[in-house]
């Protein structure tokens, strides 16, 4: 009889050995979305979101700071980049649309980029380093919006139309997550897009995805790229989805180990619509949206549903190894592996 117990014990440790993956939340319950995440390590974490707002952790999640930055209480800060406890970069999306730097840990906001022509609307930044940075905006005159910062984001520089990628009908981007765009070291960038048209954009232009497409609500909302130090590297992967149908999964993910010259499917695909993915390491990622999360440890070949509760963004620390989520009613949690 104890020699069954034990086996059967055994059986059932090796059968789930999955079953250890949860998500811990750390803090929810404010009226504000939540779609900026910057963990800069594992203890200092930034937040932004809808009114104004910016939250700050120094303790891992643990406790917040919350403020509203003073003259923007209606601004929807999409997206939010820090590099630690005292500077942060935050971005407002529209008409005008601001960017804004913090060097006091959130005591005083500096506005170092304004844009108030019709039609203006930014959709995610990405930095390389504490220097380089890149904001995307929806197309303007047909032209997808570029600004670059060598300086930190002190100052921006409006790309020249004759180099921005041009949009086609139907054609622009999600401010979802603030992770449609990538930015590499060698200043090169991807960003993708959605809409009745979804493409990867680099600085040569378009090319099509083999991803959902067609409505407006439908296209690519988020790209990660597999980290292999200052090299470039031509593995990464793509979401999206139609987020009026969250848990449709048809044609909602995408991978490429060849630059996206040739496009693969997952055989399991996330469990519907996904607005931001993130590598964990070279062979697990972590993908949401807001009808759940998907774990995939395979490089992105098989996704399993491990929650369904919904969250607008995730990232991993950029110093550190933990996991952090942001989403809808002021919610952050933490992937517990």
């Amino acid at each position: 009889m104890i020699i069954r117990l034990i086996l059967l014990s055994l059986f059932i440790g090796c059968a789930f050995p999955s079953s250890a993956q949860t998500i811990e939340t750390l803090t929810s319950g404010q009226a504000i979305s939540i779609r900026g995440l910057c963990p800069v390590n594992d203890e200092v974490i930034w937040v932004s979101g809808s009114k104004g707002t910016v939250g700050k952790s120094l303790d891992g999640g643990k406790t917040w700071q919350w403020m509203a930055v003073k003259g923007f209480e209606k601004t929807d800060f999409r997206d939010i980049e820090a590099f630690n406890a005292q500077t942060a970069i935050i971005m407002g999306i529209a008409e005008p649309a601001y960017i804004l730097k913090t060097t006091d840990g959130g005591e005083n906001w500096k506005v170092v980029f304004t844009d108030s022509t019709k039609g203006m609307f930014l959709d995610a930044m990405d930095f390389y380093d504490n220097k380089h940075g890149v904001v995307v905006g929806d197309p303007i005159e047909n032209k997808f919006y570029i600004a670059k910062t060598n300086d930190g984001g002190n100052t921006w520089r409006k790309t020249p139309a004759v180099m921005q990628s041009n949009a086609t009908s139907g054609e622009g981007c999600f401010a979802s997550s603030g992770s449609n765009i990538h930015y590499f070291r060698n200043k090169d960038f991807l960003f993708v897009s959605g809409g009745t048209v979804s493409r990867l954009h680099d600085d040569a232009g378009g090319r099509p995805l083999p991803i959902i497409q067609g409505k407006e609500s439908t296209g690519a909302n988020s790209i990660a790229v597999r980290s292999d130090g200052p090299r470039v590297t031509n593995s990464f992967i793509i979401v999206g989805g139609d987020f009026t149908n969250d848990k449709d999964t048809t044609l909602n993910c995408v991978l490429t180990n060849d630059g996206g010259h040739t496009w693969q499917h997952p055989t399991t695909p996330p469990h519907g619509y996904r607005s931001s993915v993130t590598y964990i390491s070279n062979k697990k990622l972590l993908c949401c949206g807001t009808s759940g999360i998907d774990l995939s440890t395979d490089s992105g070949l098989t996704w399993r549903l491990i929650s369904t509760t919904g969250f607008h963004v995730c990232r991993k620390a950029k110093n550190g190894k933990v996991v952090f989520l942001a989403g809808g009613n002021g919610k952050i949690a933490k992937l517990v592996l």
